[in-house]
């Protein structure tokens, strides 16, 4: 069985949350006419990615009143949504990963768990994984630095997923690492891996959202400056690469000791260059 997946490329207005939620109902919409089961939006895009808004009120999980509208939209089309947002959770702030089901209250499924430098000063660090299944497909969640980590997409495939969702906001100059990262983990687990993107302000953000296929090949990728791209998740396709690309299957979980040498030269009779 296959899930069709979309992932929002998409600029959000930094403290304007009810501008973003209705967007965000708008893409969930767009999405189901493309056929989509599910639909990945990019980091914190309710709130905006902006320091001055991540330092001053945020919005509160505990009255989901605001995120009515965007729960109204999956009602009425049957499109999950994984929805990032900088969040008041009692007297943690966090970067949330909420997920939006029909007939279920907007549920805070992942917290981002390695901060980048900046957030530190603001944000509590997750402290779990997280996935979730839709037509036998398991999709496991990832905030933008969590896809750094080679360990981060590995813990979500033992945990069985099959898809590995990252939402993520890259500064200019960060486009080239963003897509070895991205797609490496996908070559490296033989899973899917689905990025969606932030454009524009208040950092001239650089967008980039794409979905990569088990082998690290980027199979849909939004060609616009805001967007969506669809892709089937195929879970026979994860079983023939790990059949062919055998690194899930014969990496090590104990690699032993480290034995180093200490100082060697270069040449007989000649030191290495200084």
């Amino acid at each position: 069985m296959t899930a069709r997946i979309a992932t929002v490329q998409a600029e959000a207005v930094p403290a304007a949350v009810e501008v973003n939620v209705a967007r965000a109902a708008r893409f969930v919409i767009e999405s189901d006419a493309a056929g989509a089961d599910v639909v990945l939006f990019p980091e914190a895009f309710l709130t905006g990615y902006d320091e001055t808004v991540f330092a001053g009120a945020l919005p509160s999980i505990a009255d989901r009143a605001w995120l009515a509208p965007l729960q109204e939209a999956v009602d009425e089309t049957g499109v999950a949504a994984v929805v990032n947002t900088a969040l008041q959770a009692g007297d943690r702030r966090t970067l949330t990963d909420l997920l939006f089901t029909p007939g279920q209250p907007p549920y805070p499924a992942y917290s981002k768990q390695h901060l980048h430098s900046p957030e530190r000063a603001f944000f509590t660090s997750g402290a779990r994984g997280y996935s979730f299944r839709i037509r036998d497909v398991e999709f496991a969640l990832s905030v933008c630095y969590d896809a750094n980590f080679p360990e981060h997409a590995a813990a979500a495939a033992a945990a069985g997923a099959t898809v590995y969702l990252n939402s993520g906001a890259y500064f200019p100059g960060g486009g080239r690492r963003r897509d070895l990262h991205l797609a490496a983990r996908a070559l490296d687990n033989g899973i899917y891996v689905v990025y969606s993107g932030l454009v524009g302000v208040p950092s001239d953000f650089i967008g980039g959202s794409a979905i990569f296929d088990p082998l690290g090949r980027r199979i849909a990728a939004v060609g616009e400056r805001e967007g969506l791209a669809i892709a089937d998740i195929d879970p026979a396709v994860v079983e023939d690469v790990r059949r062919d690309q055998r690194m899930w299957a014969d990496r090590r979980d104990d690699l032993g000791a480290f034995e180093r040498s200490g100082e060697l030269r270069s040449q007989a009779g000649r030191a290495a260059p200084a």
